[in-house]
């Protein structure tokens, strides 16, 4: 039964070493495909979150104090230029203004005595003076009274859409108080932020500029039917960020687009000598970039590198790698730091051709 035993025993051993050199031989002669960076004019798009706000944006508020007597309008609703949106109780006004015109018409009659009299030589020219200037004032304030009448009817100043309505009928209106606001969205303003070194490319780079149309993608991710143009930029930068404003133009003829909403603004920009490699040659660690780069001893490093630009199948190196370098191509997970790996080496031409890239 021993001799049984020892012999089971000495058949396993001779099986585990016959498998692990198959095993080892396997993992050295298993091929990994490696590239290089290339260099190439190419143009790519940059998105940059969006601030939307319509072209006309107003709050409306009351110019006198009062009760809140009609409401002419509905949130939401659109309304045109001249259009009366609400209305504060008349009645004090009202009152001032025949009270005005009551001064105004006693003023009229004494003007007309004093001239009579002055015609008889019985008072100076100087009575007739003082009585004018009454007369005047007294017609000052009767416009003032209609000013302040007229300040009891909230009128929209343009066409536009009416937003929240926070008072209603019977309240309370303070001078200044803020009723709506109102906003002509035909056509929008997106602002967005642009880095230095962007603005100086944007600005130095005219003719490289590429189209001057930009793109707005919404916040469900589907495209603006309509283009953009880039009109104004702000006269300086935000010392805290570094960064400058930008504000683009979009019609808005569907009335889609919103006082407030968010997009991103997408920008064509070019780019000379750029350096691309696949993105599936990269893997990310806490949000950070990184490549295998092969040695001279075949070796593999693991190597940071920094994004400028994206592109379906291609990122856009802005540091970190050159054009000589040899990076993995396939297995990025499989592998790690200071393995040693044998490799077949793709062109880039040849890789890039089976990817997206728009080159010029």
């Amino acid at each position: 039964m021993k001799k049984i035993v020892m012999f089971t025993g000495l058949l396993g051993v001779i099986y585990a070493t016959s498998c692990q050199p198959a095993k080892e031989e396997k993992e050295e002669t298993e091929k990994y495909t490696v590239t290089s960076p290339m260099e190439v004019d190419t143009s790519f798009t940059k998105e940059y979150v969006s601030q939307i706000r319509s072209v006309k944006n107003i709050e409306i508020r009351a110019q006198e104090r009062g009760f809140l007597q009609t409401i002419y309008v509905d949130e939401g609703q659109y309304v045109h230029a001249g259009q009366v949106l609400f209305k504060l109780m008349p009645n004090a006004f009202q009152a001032e203004l025949l009270k005005a015109e009551a001064e105004a018409k006693a003023a009229t009659i004494e003007l007309q005595n004093t001239k009579a009299l002055v015609e008889k030589n019985i008072v100076s020219k100087n009575e007739q003076a003082v009585a004018q200037a009454k007369l005047d004032q007294a017609n000052a304030e009767v416009s003032l009274a209609k000013l302040h009448l007229s300040y009891t009817e909230i009128r929209a100043p343009f066409d536009g859409v009416i937003d929240r309505i926070p008072k209603k009928i019977g309240s309370v209106v303070d001078e200044g108080e803020l009723l709506t606001s109102l906003s002509d969205n035909t056509q929008m303003f997106a602002y967005f932020n642009v880095s230095e070194p962007e603005y100086l490319e944007y600005q130095t780079n005219v003719k490289g500029r590429g189209n001057s149309k930009v793109s707005l993608l919404l916040a469900n991710n589907h495209p603006l039917a309509y283009k953009g143009d880039v009109e104004v930029i702000e006269g300086e930068f935000d010392n805290e960020t570094g960064n400058i404003a930008f504000r683009a133009r979009f019609p808005n003829p569907d009335k889609l687009l919103k006082n407030g909403e968010t997009g991103k603004v997408m920008m064509t920009v070019p780019m000379s000598r750029a350096i691309i490699i696949p993105q599936k040659a990269t893997y990310e660690i806490q949000d950070k970039k990184y490549v295998f780069v092969v040695d001279k001893n075949n070796e593999v490093k693991s190597r940071n590198i920094n994004i400028s630009g994206e592109m379906p199948d291609l990122y856009i190196v802005g540091n970190g790698l050159a054009i000589t370098d040899k990076i993995l191509l396939d297995g990025v997970q499989k592998v790690k730091d200071d393995q040693k790996i044998n490799y077949d080496f793709k062109k880039p031409e040849e890789v890039l051709s089976h990817l997206k890239l728009k080159a010029e």
